[in-house]
């Protein structure tokens, strides 16, 4: 594995999954694999379990980690580049230049992890995912995808493991239901976990309230039902998650609380599990009943982001050995 952005970059999604539960049973069998090895993690956005469930990850895979919260720790970065004859003038707040320091960065750290989200302002800008093409282009090294502008694959991958370790059927039914919130959040979790279902043995129903649909290439095949209530009937996993409009770029279309994950709409499901990628308003997206209840995974499923981590970790560092 040269990259880990998309799942275009694993060769086999089964095989790390099952890498993932294999190396919760014995988190430090490969301490060697990365001895020597440094790993930055450069955040843009804020984090809690992808911080420290990539650091522990890779201390338990013997590496050395730097984290560098960019524009806080260190200069605002430019990401744009100009065109012959009208060059970017730098006379503005950001101080240095992507393609310096990425390929700074690249020459003190073996693998770079980025974690950069959509502004929601742009779409097509977002949905280029500018900062990480241009430490894919600029860094020299792997690059690790915290969570972008439209993906989350670190928790999609621990969101695969989760299920993996938790089905009770050979193909379950998996629901990624909308939840109500007051402020716009990007598509990222809801695309990325789309996609992932994709390439499991899963039935995948998304439901949301018109105007929610999410971008084609990531929804895939998953049959999407507008009426929370159905779409609920019979499933396995119910994956809550906000999003706002991607036809109506970035925009809070609706924020009905009818949409709110209850005691009483698990009751539909068969005996169905809830999860949840965190943070979550309690009692605003899901009442305390479905989060503290005996099916919620939230707790499990971020436990998780550790072991899909250090798989994800361990590919990459067989690949620079």
């Amino acid at each position: 594995m040269n990259h880990f952005i998309s799942p275009a970059d694993v060769t086999d999604l089964n095989q790390l999954v099952t890498s993932g539960i294999v190396t919760k049973r014995n988190p430090f069998a490969d301490q060697e694999l990365g001895k020597n090895k440094t790993i930055g993690l450069l955040f843009f956005n804020s984090s809690l379990r992808t911080r420290l469930s990539t650091q522990k990850a890779a201390q338990n895979l013997g590496m050395n980690v730097i984290i560098l919260n960019v524009s806080q720790d260190s200069w605002g970065l430019e990401m744009e580049e100009g065109e012959p004859g009208n060059p970017i003038i730098m006379n503005g707040a950001k101080a240095e230049h992507v393609k310096e320091a990425a390929a700074v960065i690249g020459q003190y750290c073996d693998v770079i992890g980025v974690r950069s989200f959509a502004k929601l302002q742009d779409r097509d800008k977002d949905y280029s995912e500018l900062v990480f093409e241009q430490f894919r282009k600029y860094a020299g090294v792997p690059i690790v995808n915290l969570e972008s502008a439209t993906r989350h694959p670190l928790q999609s991958l621990a969101d695969c493991i989760t299920i993996e370790e938790f089905k009770v059927k050979a193909r379950p039914k998996v629901v990624l239901t909308w939840l109500p919130h007051f402020k716009a959040l990007p598509q990222a979790v809801a695309n990325s976990f789309c996609e992932w279902m994709g390439g499991m043995d899963v039935e995948l129903v998304v439901t949301h309230p018109v105007g929610y649909d999410l971008a084609p290439e990531f929804l895939g095949s998953a049959e999407v039902i507008y009426d929370q209530e159905k779409a609920l009937e019979g499933a396995d996993f119910v994956y809550g998650k906000n999003w706002s409009s991607y036809t109506n770029y970035g925009q809070v279309l609706v924020n009905d609380p009818a949409w709110m994950m209850t005691e009483e709409k698990m009751d539909r499901t068969d005996n169905g599990k809830f999860m949840h990628c965190l943070p979550v308003r309690r009692n605003v997206k899901v009442t305390d009943g479905v989060l503290d209840g005996p099916r919620s995974l939230v707790i499990e499923q971020a436990a998780n982001r550790e072991w899909a981590a250090q798989a994800v970790l361990k590919e990459i560092l067989l690949g620079i050995q």
